[in-house]
């Protein structure tokens, strides 16, 4: 069985975390989400995967090769030009030879995709989307489907008054490849608005997929940091890296925990990271690997990117840090700040309300205070 994992995009909307990473290849609980999704897949029985990649595709080939190393195939495809979502299954329309699962690269699930493709044969079904409820469906496209889940039509934000479903597409496909004839070929071409709505006009069978599994997409920092402490805490089937050295706390390799520090699971921390003195770090955190963590630093509610050099008497709480940072003594980085990579922020700082540094950006001491 193949799939095609869609992670063309720029990443924008996670910048400064993109500027050097690409989106897919941003780590969940210290792992590349390329990579638990690819082991994932593996486990529910896809064998060769095809990643349509426009940026930084180098950086996939170096990371993942030929995918031997995770039990899979893998074909790394690059677009000379971005293509949409259908235009990037078509430019690979080659390589498929039969029922086809589709993705997009920036979706956390855990949808059992086994019984998707179950209930897609059994309908005979040439394109089947999962759906998932919201609580909010103004604020989402809706996908409303007959009595045995045939779709009826697709509802763009309607109004209140409007509702008739709560479902939404949530990003994953199994499709035909016979329905790429609709796709034209080297063009920007759309599932949304381009081929799902000439499937409705030509009257071949489209089915959805309801499901409560969870669905996240990763693609926002608010979403990325909820995603990292909804793993911790269990909410999505994730596999955790490292042992247990206390309830829900995780720590990988050549860890070093001074004994005063206090820890406060859930908590993930990578591989050769020291905590020191009457360090205080509560969960749901992710440290990554090779990160210095000073005396009577505070860390709550944040993810940390690998070797990262925090000062003694800082205070992290609900902030996401790339890599390579140096955070100055009593320096605090609070309410949603995102850090880069290659960051020297100077002592006693101040960064909140969701400010963002961009990668090398260097400030003195005492230079950003509220």
């Amino acid at each position: 069985m193949k799939a095609v994992i869609l992670v063309g995009g720029l990443g924008t909307r996670l910048r400064p975390l993109t500027c050097n990473t690409p989106k897919p290849m941003i780590p969940l609980a210290n792992q590349p989400f390329i990579e638990s999704m690819l082991a994932r897949l593996r486990d529910q029985g896809i064998t060769e995967v095809i990643l349509a990649v426009q940026y930084l595709a180098d950086r996939f080939r170096a990371a993942l090769g030929d995918g031997s190393q995770l039990g899979l195939k893998v074909h790394v495809i690059e677009e000379p030009e971005a293509r949409g979502t259908a235009g990037a299954v078509k430019n690979v329309e080659h390589l498929l030879d039969g029922t086809t699962y589709v993705f997009n690269g920036d979706v956390l699930t855990d949808l059992d995709l086994r019984a998707m493709l179950a209930f897609h044969r059994e309908k005979g079904s040439r394109v089947t989307i999962s759906l998932t409820p919201v609580d909010d469906p103004t604020q989402f496209g809706l996908v409303e489907t007959n009595s045995d889940g045939r779709i009826r039509r697709f509802l763009e934000k309607p109004r209140a008054e409007d509702i008739t479903t709560n479902l939404i597409n949530a990003g994953t496909y199994i499709i035909e490849p016979e329905v790429f004839r609709y796709v034209p070929p080297a063009q920007f071409y759309m599932f949304e608005r381009g081929l799902f709505p000439v499937l409705l006009q030509t009257g071949d069978p489209m089915f959805g997929f309801p499901s409560r599994a969870y669905w996240t997409d990763i693609g926002k920092p608010q979403a990325y940091l909820e995603v990292n402490h909804d793993i911790l805490i269990g909410r999505v089937q994730f596999p955790i890296r490292g042992h247990q050295i206390a309830e829900r706390v995780w720590v990988e390799e050549g860890v070093d925990i001074h004994s005063s520090a206090q820890l406060v699971g859930p908590l993930v921390i990578g591989a050769g990271t020291t905590i020191g003195r009457n360090a205080r770090i509560i969960g749901p955190t992710v440290i990554g690997a090779g990160c210095q963590i000073g005396a009577d630093v505070t860390i709550e509610r944040s993810v940390l990117w690998e070797n990262n050099q925090v000062a003694d008497g800082a205070l992290l709480r609900f902030c996401v840090l790339g890599k390579d940072n140096q955070i100055g003594a009593k320096t605090s980085v609070t309410d949603g700040a995102i850090i880069g990579d290659q960051c020297v922020l100077g002592a006693e700082n101040r960064l909140e309300r969701g400010i963002r540094l961009w990668p090398g950006t260097e400030l003195s001491d005492h230079a950003i205070s509220f």
